[in-house]
C-alpha cells in the first residue's frame, strides 16, 4: 500500500499543484504559513522546512528561534482556485523545536495536550461551531468601507441578500476542500452571514475553523466584498458569535452526554461537565472572546450571553441544552466569538468540563426563564453571576484560574496575557469618537 506522502506526491501531480502552504497559527490565532514550491514538496512532507520562530508574535527570542515545521498529512487539501501559476495544496502543521520535540508555544499542540487528557479520562471530545461574519464593501480603489452589503435579516434571500452569490461561492469551496456545509444562511443583521459546518473531534473543528475564516475572506475578496469575523463591527445592531457545540464521547463511540433515565435526559458527565464551564467561564472568556471589541458584544438586548448560568429551552444564558437526545445530545456555549484562536477556545472550554468532571461538581437546575428580564435581587437568589464587562475585567480572572493556566501551558498563558494586557493598554490610550462628541462641546 502506498504511503500518504505518495499519495500526496501523485495528486499535486494530477491536480495541478505547484505550491504547497504550510499552515499554522500564532498564539493570536491569527493564521501564518510558509509556501514551499514543487521542488520543496518531499522535504516539507518529511517535516524538514525550518522557519525563524522569533518573528512570530508569542513564539520564541531570537537566540533559540529556529523552528520545525511538522505537517499532520491528514490535514492534506487543495485549494480550488487557479492562480493562472496552478494551484496551491494546504497542510496544517504542528509547530516543533529542531529536534522535533513538541513546542510548547503552538496552540495546537496545546489542544492535543488537553485532548489526550480527556481520553485518558476515557472521553473524546466533539465540536460543532456556527460562526457568523460580516460582509462589507469595497471602494474603487480596494479600500474597505464601514458599509453593509445588503438590508438583509434572518434568512432572508434574494434580492434582498446581495452576499448569496459570495456566500454560496464559499459553501462550494469548502465543499470542494473536503467540508461537510450543514447550513448557510443571512443572520440577524444587515450583512451578516452564517455558515455551519459538521461537528468533529476537537483537533479538527479547530483545523476547519481556521481554514474556514481564510476561505471566507479569500472568497469575498472576489466578489470585491470585505469579510470580517470582528466581534462588534456595527454599533446598535447585533455582533458576530460562534456558538460552540460540545459534547463528550466514550472510546468506544458513545455519547457521554445522554442519560434518558437521567434529569434533563443529561448523564452526571454532562451536568458536571456543564458545571465545569460555569466554574470557569469568567476567566476562559478571555480565551474565547480575546478582544477589546469582544465585550461590545456581550452586552444587554441583542442575544449575546452576559450571565453565566444554563437552560434547557431559552438562549439568555451562557449555555443551553437544545432537545436533541442521543447521539445528538450536546451543549451549546454561546459565549464564544469568531476572533478567537480556536485551539486555544476548545483548550480551555474543554478543560473547563473536565475540571468539572474531575471534581464531581453539579450544574444545578436549569434558568429557564429569560434572564435579561429579571431583577438584580433574583439573579442574586439564583446566584447568577454577570461575565466580566471588558477585556481587562477578563485578564484579571484569567490570572487567578489555575485550571486555565495550566491548561494553556506556561509559555501559551504567559504570551496571552502580555499580548492581551498590550491591547488594553492600547485601548485605553486613544480618545474615541464618542467621547468628543459626548464630551468635547459640552465640557
Amino acid at each position: 500500500m502506498k504511503g500518504m506522502a505518495e499519495e500526496i506526491l501523485e495528486r499535486c501531480s494530477r491536480e495541478n499543484v505547484h505550491f504547497m502552504r504550510l499552515q499554522f497559527t500564532d498564539v493570536d490565532g491569527i493564521i501564518k504559513n510558509v509556501e514551499v514550491p514543487e521542488s520543496q514538496f518531499e522535504k516539507a512532507l518529511q517535516g524538514k522546512v525550518m522557519f525563524d520562530g522569533s518573528s512570530i508574535e508569542g513564539f520564541t527570542r531570537i537566540e533559540e528561534s529556529d523552528m520545525l515545521l511538522m505537517p499532520d498529512l491528514g490535514t492534506f487539501s487543495v485549494f480550488p482556485w487557479d492562480t493562472g501559476r496552478g494551484k496551491a495544496g494546504r497542510l496544517i502543521c504542528d509547530v516543533t523545536r529542531p529536534d522535533g520535540s513538541p513546542f510548547p508555544g503552538c496552540p495546537r499542540t496545546v489542544l492535543k495536550g488537553i485532548t489526550a487528557r480527556a481520553e485518558e479520562m476515557g472521553f473524546k471530545l466533539m465540536a460543532g461551531p456556527e460562526a457568523e461574519f460580516f460582509l462589507f464593501h469595497r471602494s474603487s480603489l480596494g479600500e474597505t468601507c464601514p458599509e453593509t452589503h445588503d438590508t438583509g435579516g434572518y434568512f432572508d434571500l434574494t434580492p434582498v441578500d446581495m452576499g448569496e452569490e459570495a456566500r454560496r461561492d464559499i459553501v462550494l469551496a469548502l465543499e470542494a476542500m473536503g467540508y461537510e456545509v450543514e447550513a448557510a444562511h443571512h443572520e440577524v443583521a444587515p450583512g451578516q452571514h452564517e455558515i455551519d459546518f459538521r461537528y468533529e473531534d476537537a483537533v479538527t473543528t479547530a483545523d476547519n475553523i481556521v481554514t474556514f475564516r481564510f476561505v471566507v475572506k479569500k472568497i469575498a475578496l472576489g466578489h470585491g466584498l470585505h469579510a470580517t469575523f470582528m466581534p462588534k463591527p456595527l454599533s446598535g445592531l447585533p455582533g458576530s458569535g460562534m456558538h460552540t457545540h460540545l459534547s463528550l464521547y466514550t472510546l468506544d463511540g458513545r455519547n457521554a452526554f445522554d442519560d434518558p433515565s437521567g434529569e434533563y435526559g443529561l448523564s452526571d458527565a454532562a451536568r458536571s461537565f456543564i458545571a465545569g464551564l460555569l466554574e470557569h467561564a469568567r476567566a476562559f472568556v478571555a480565551v474565547t472572546n480575546p478582544l477589546v471589541n469582544s465585550y461590545k458584544r456581550l452586552v444587554p438586548g441583542y442575544e449575546a450571553p452576559v450571565n453565566v448560568a444554563w437552560s434547557e429551552k431559552n438562549r439568555s444564558p451562557l449555555v443551553r441544552v437544545p432537545a436533541s437526545g442521543g447521539d445528538g445530545r450536546r451543549c451549546e456555549v454561546r459565549v464564544p466569538d469568531p476572533s478567537c484562536n480556536p485551539y486555544l477556545a476548545l483548550s480551555v472550554l474543554l478543560a473547563s468540563g473536565l475540571d468539572g468532571i474531575e471534581k464531581g461538581l453539579d450544574c444545578r437546575a436549569p434558568v429557564n426563564k429569560n434572564i435579561f428580564e429579571m431583577s438584580q435581587r433574583e439573579k442574586r437568589r439564583r446566584k447568577i453571576v454577570h461575565l466580566p464587562e471588558n477585556l481587562q475585567e477578563a485578564l484579571r480572572y484569567l490570572k487567578r484560574d489555575k485550571v486555565m493556566a495550566d491548561a494553556l501551558g506556561e509559555h501559551v498563558y504567559e504570551h496571552f496575557l502580555l499580548n492581551k494586557q498590550r491591547e488594553w493598554e492600547r485601548y485605553i490610550q486613544v480618545i474615541h469618537h464618542w467621547e468628543l462628541e459626548r464630551y468635547f462641546e459640552s465640557y
